[in-house]
């Protein structure tokens, strides 16, 4: 079972959230949450596997809630799904940074949430290769290096990593990725796998991210 935490200020909304993932058997909702405080309190309490965080609340936004649960420094990070209405604007960016593994729109088809959710907990991101090229590039300038030496950490990989990784930060899937390079889409899963072990990152979009900090990529004007 996957335990669920649903955090939205919207009642109607997080009882819909509730209704939806409570037919499913393998979804198993554990709490809920109105406002941002609430929301990391019952997510350490609980430690669901995934805590549907919406953007906008009260007492603490969804941003810094999900930066206290699953940002750099935390011991015990718990998986956060973003789930908003604002599309591929600065808030969505601002919660992946703070360690978001991905987001929806809340008018996803039901069965695009579900999956989504499913895609978290088993630890992969959820970023469609679209919506990561939109995202990132719309938003690049915002990741430029903060601090000298950052492109440092890309002489761990091998010079076909690199191609992987520049291609995983343009937003290709393991599929596509296999028919650029012509090599099987298990081979692509173990380069992908390698890269995030060197680059000690969590998931796909801290890799995206990491690859326009580094310049390896940079957004389209």
């Amino acid at each position: 079972m996957i335990r669920v935490l649903v955090c939205d200020d919207q009642a109607l909304i997080r009882a819909g959230f509730v209704t939806v993932f409570g037919l499913q058997p393998d979804l198993d909702v554990v709490g809920e949450a109105s406002d941002g405080e609430t929301a990391v309190r019952e997510a350490r309490r609980l430690q669901p596997d995934v805590v549907v965080m919406d953007i906008r609340m009260p007492l603490l936004d969804g941003i810094e809630a999900t930066r206290r649960l699953a940002g750099p420094g935390v011991a015990a990070p718990i998986k956060v799904l973003v789930v908003t209405t604002f599309n591929l604007d600065k808030y969505v960016y601002e919660a992946l940074r703070a360690g978001a593994s991905g987001f929806l729109l809340k008018d996803a088809q039901p069965t695009e949430l579900i999956e989504g959710i499913r895609t978290v907990a088993r630890g992969e991101s959820l970023l469609a290769p679209a919506v990561t090229r939109g995202l990132v590039g719309k938003f690049g300038d915002r990741v430029r290096p903060s601090t000298p030496g950052v492109s440092d950490r890309l002489a761990a990989l091998t010079p076909r990593e690199v191609e992987v990784f520049r291609l995983i930060a343009e937003g290709l899937s393991n599929a596509e990725i296999a028919g650029r390079l012509v090599i099987g889409q298990e081979t692509v899963k173990t380069y992908v796998s390698r890269i995030l072990t060197k680059l000690d990152l969590r998931d796909r979009v801290q890799a995206v991210i990491l690859a326009y900090q580094t310049g390896l990529v940079t957004a389209q004007p």
